[in-house]
């Protein structure tokens, strides 16, 4: 696999959509008052026996006669965090796969950090997860490209077990970007959420368009991409009917859990330009791109 980096250009469009619309959910969290040390000034205070003498400002004393101390705020880097099922079944894509067309996305979002100066981790999972050290810099976001062309999606999803054991490795507020087909009981994701309250998350749901609008007919074998088993079956027109219908109750079922949760949502094709995915992303209102 080969991910197309020709689309990052595009995205310095959101670097201030990125700052003003997702990550001000931290204005608070991103400052540390550490007062007494830091790089940003916030007030003075009057001196009192424990404050670290060095602290006084002694231009305001020579003009008040009384101890004042300066007060700093020390500001934090946010770290975003994107996980992507690499599972078997986003192996799957005419054009593209489904796990080329997250990877995509997944080095979108860490261009964007990189450019705010911000630290981000891309990690996958399927039967385990992993988890690729997080840092700054271009070396880093080229060594993440490189990693995930070099995944070839096996095996089953453990959707919760992965995501609640990545939870446990996050101890501050951050953006976490899950990024999967979510072909599975959507009350996974309802019982992981919950864990990610303290969190800003975004459900990005990644379908091939042959799976929203299926154009198979006839008998036919299929195979489950994921455990292997077999099923022989005669597509008919009002199987199809069917099958559409329960795909669309499935992700109005993703979307309502993600309300439940004030997640954001959106679910896209593999042919939708990623522009237009992070368009939709960013935008005020969730959206499907079918």
């Amino acid at each position: 696999m080969a991910i197309d980096l020709s689309f990052l250009h595009q995205l310095d469009k959101f670097d201030v959509v990125l700052k003003k619309r997702v990550l001000s959910h931290y204005a608070g969290s991103r400052q540390s008052k550490n007062y007494g040390t830091g790089i940003v000034f916030y007030d003075y205070k009057d001196y009192v026996p424990g404050d670290d003498f060095r602290s006084i400002d002694w231009k305001v004393y020579g003009r008040t006669d009384e101890f004042f101390v300066r007060r700093y705020e020390e500001e934090r880097n946010m770290r975003i965090h994107v996980v992507i099922d690499s599972s078997a079944s986003m192996n799957f894509g005419t054009k593209k796969t489904k796990f080329e067309y997250a990877s995509m996305l997944a080095i979108g979002f860490s261009y964007m950090a990189l450019r705010n100066n911000e630290s981000f981790e891309v990690s996958t999972f399927s039967e385990d997860l992993e988890v690729f050290r997080a840092k700054k810099g271009v070396s880093k976001l080229m060594s993440t490209v490189e990693t995930l062309n070099k995944i070839a999606p096996k095996g089953h999803s453990r959707f919760r077990e992965s995501l609640e054991k990545y939870k446990a490795a996050i101890k501050t507020k951050a953006l976490v970007v899950i990024i999967s087909d979510f072909l599975f009981n959507p009350e996974e994701l309802k019982n992981t959420l919950y864990r990610y309250k303290r969190s800003e998350v975004i459900v990005i749901q990644v379908l091939d368009s042959s799976e929203r609008e299926l154009s198979l007919q006839g008998e036919i074998m299929l195979t489950d991409s994921e455990t292997g088993d077999k099923m022989k079956t005669f597509i008919s027109n009002r199987l199809i009917e069917n099958y559409s219908d329960r795909l669309l109750e499935h992700i109005y079922s993703i979307k309502k859990i993600c309300d439940m949760f004030n997640v954001k949502f959106v679910s896209v094709s593999t042919e939708t330009p990623v522009f237009d995915a992070f368009y939709n992303l960013l935008g005020k209102s969730d959206k499907f791109l079918m």
